[in-house]
């Protein structure tokens, strides 16, 4: 998360050195920028400070923009999984492309900024498209308009819209910000960079915590409001654009200075050129391959884009790091929907965990900078931003190797993995007295199972096929009844044995092959009356049930205590209590009788509920925020995948960290200053092997 804000916070550091820009590409014969760019005039000022009042403008417009995309990001992954009921790899593969599309187009905002608009005005357009697609989106999760296939294409085009404005803008607004301070106040200015970061912060910590309780706790068409979950963001983006505008008239707007990266691009495509052009070995060699662009570039312009190529190399595996640090909101997400989030006076939301991420940033930015640092600095150990950046490496693969673990202990609640020719089965005993069940040529259930027992786990049955047909036989008080069933592999089944008519009878009946997805609770009810009923679990669910034990189609709750329902019979209506449904869990219910008024159930857990408390998580996020914070000095950071992945990603980030050490031993730190001395020492040197001269000075 921290990422896009370093990379903000440098490139403004960058882009405002005025007239001592790092890179300036205007020669002395190039025509001045035409457009109407203001000239840069005194803007007033903040209480009588050196801060120039356009700057709340900025801050408030950059808040109310992280608001709106991280809020929007934030349910984005299981928007995919419960609205289009697309599978967790689908899910995480569409959101990733997404965040990989919002990192790329700030290229195509920094070229407008830099070669056509200038930034004031590319800031407007782009934030205009930000907020159509916004609103797009929105509409893309009414469930009633139209198919999925409409809701696909409008929520796709809706994230296209919004990677392009959000990426658009990002190395817009900082630099923005930057321009509206006079050169002198260089303090100013670098205080304004933290009000910045930290409004970046506070924007993406309150929607990350925020647009998931619109999401889960608010019911709109019947389901998750995800068509809230998205409007809010784009609520606040349509007021981060209204405030921008609001603040025209005081801002300091810089005409288009030519673009950084198109010069850069050119100079190592003219050199590759030229080098190439002249490869006779009667031609001198140059010291290094990009000398060979002195013919078209100036040499400051050569020794700054050496310094670039160098420092490119160093990064080479640093993209590991950034491409597993995002996956906190998609397969850490989706871990968190696996886990028991109820903590006591507060159930969090399985995508709230984010918040976590920027509320520890804010706490861990002070306690590295004033406490950790100057201890490290205290011990006399250099503790360079190379090596900084190794050991957020390190945390961050500490991180999923603790993600690892608690995958490894979620996954113990699962169902087993059926492969062909492979079922599960197990006996639910509804009679009165103990039943002996055998099944042709399987060796299963030993012991006779006693009445309304808790089912024991479920038992393997090996198939002769895709399907089979077997005979089960019943032994009850000296009677021994068979009945046969069709098997099908791959499915897991509960055979109900029950008296009807003074007789016993069974039935075979399909049960959930997995766990329940995000955090939900599924319950069927069995009707043991002799009468049809019509259940209410709360307002908005209704069942109705056959009688003589025929049982109902799962339904899917939200984890809550449902003690409130009505069982509607032919003699009246009775309160109907189910206790907790839990996270993750299955349950049979049996309506056994009415009895004082009330009716009697028997409850069975058929899946274990989520017994990995979300708590366990915040390690994680600990370690991945710590060396967040390390690895975004120098504006940098990462993310992951599932337990096996979890543990592929570790030995990832591992020997990413190791090569990325390595690089960084033999990198030897340049200053410009010193490079420059060195090429005009050089330059002189030829000068005077040339011509035979040697230079002197001259006093006046």
């Amino acid at each position: 998360m921290v990422g896009d804000k370093a990379r903000g916070e440098m490139n403004a550091f960058q882009r405002n050195e005025s007239k001592e820009t790092l890179f300036n590409f205007m020669s002395a014969g190039d025509d001045p920028p035409k457009g109407d760019f203001p000239l840069r005039n005194k803007s007033p000022k903040l209480c009588g400070s050196n801060y120039p009042l356009s700057i709340a403008f900025i801050v408030v417009n950059e808040f109310c923009e992280r608001f709106s995309y991280y809020g929007m990001r934030a349910v984005l992954t299981l928007y995919f999984l419960s609205f289009f009921h697309w599978d967790e790899n689908l899910s995480t593969a569409v959101y990733h492309a997404f965040s990989a599309l919002c990192y790329f187009t700030p290229v195509i905002g920094a070229i407008m900024a830099d070669s056509w608009l200038g930034k004031y005005k590319t800031i407007i357009y782009l934030s205009i498209v930000y907020v159509v697609g916004h609103l797009i989106k929105s509409v893309g999760a009414i469930p009633s308009l139209g198919n999925q296939a409409v809701h696909v294409v409008l929520s796709m085009v809706g994230l296209f819209l919004i990677a392009l404005g959000t990426g658009g803008i990002k190395p817009c607004v900082s630099a923005f910000g930057g321009d509206q301070f006079e050169e002198e106040h260089t303090s100013e200015r670098s205080k304004f960079f933290s009000i910045f970061y930290l409004s970046i912060n506070a924007g993406s910590l309150i929607s990350t915590f925020v647009t998931p309780v619109l999401r889960g706790d608010v019911k709109c068409f019947g389901e998750d409001c995800y068509a809230l979950a998205f409007g809010v963001p784009a609520a606040l983006m349509v007021l981060a654009l209204v405030v921008f505008i609001a603040g025209s008239g005081l801002y300091r707007k810089t005409p288009p200075q030519g673009n950084v990266l198109l010069e850069v691009c050119k100079c190592i495509g003219f050199a590759i050129k030229n080098r190439l052009k002249n490869r006779s070995r009667e031609i001198p060699k140059r010291d290094h391959w990009l000398d060979w662009a002195s013919e078209k570039y100036s040499k400051q312009l050569i020794g700054e884009v050496k310094m670039v190529t160098r420092v490119l190399f160093l990064f080479i595996p640093l993209p590991m790091f950034w491409a597993l640090f995002d996956q906190q909101g998609s397969r850490w997400t989706l871990q968190a929907t696996k886990m028991n989030a109820d903590f006591g006076i507060y159930v969090l939301q399985p995508d709230q965990m984010q918040f976590l991420n920027p509320l520890l940033i804010l706490v861990f930015i002070p306690i590295f900078d004033l406490g950790l640092y100057p201890l490290i600095d205290m011990c006399k150990f250099n503790f360079t931003p190379i090596r900084k950046m190794a050991t957020g490496m390190i945390l961050a693969g500490l991180a999923f190797g603790l993600a690892a673990i608690i995958e490894i202990k979620i996954n113990e609640t699962d169902m087993p993995r059926l492969v062909p020719e492979e079922s599960l089965v197990r006996v639910l005993n509804l009679a009165k007295n103990p039943v002996q069940v055998t099944i042709q040529d399987k060796d299963l259930f030993q012991q006779p199972v006693e009445a309304f027992q808790n089912p024991a786990e479920y038992s393997k049955l090996i198939l002769n096929g895709e399907q089979q047909s077997l005979r089960f036989t019943l032994q009850h008080q000296g009677l021994t009844l068979a009945f046969n069933y069709i098997v099908k592999e791959k499915s897991v089944y509960s055979l109900i044995v029950f008296e009807a008519e003074g007789s016993l009878s069974s039935r075979l009946i399909t049960d959930l092959e997995a766990k329940p997805e995000n955090g939900l609770a599924a319950v069927r009810f069995i009707n043991g009356l002799s009468q049809d009923v019509n259940l209410t679990i709360d307002s908005r669910k209704f069942i109705a049930i056959q009688k003589n034990y025929s049982p109902s189609e799962y339904s899917l709750l939200e984890r809550d205590i449902y003690n409130n329902g009505k069982c509607i019979t032919e003699a009246g209506e009775f309160p109907l209590e189910l206790g907790l449904l839990d996270f993750g869990a299955s349950y049979t219910i049996v309506i056994t009788n009415i009895s004082g008024g009330a009716v009697k159930t028997w409850k069975s857990e058929d899946i274990k509920a989520n017994n990995v408390h979300m708590a366990w998580q915040l390690p994680q996020y600990l370690l991945i925020s710590a060396g967040e914070v390390m690895f975004s000095i120098t504006g940098l950071a990462f993310s992951y995948s599932q337990w096996a992945e979890f543990v592929l990603f570790t030995v990832l980030l591992f020997a990413v960290c190791i090569i990325f050490s390595i690089m960084g031993y033999f990198y030897v730190s340049v200053d410009p200053e010193d490079l420059e001395e060195k090429e005009e020492k050089r330059e002189t040197s030829s000068r005077g092997n040339m011509i035979g001269l040697v230079t002197q000075k001259t006093k006046l």
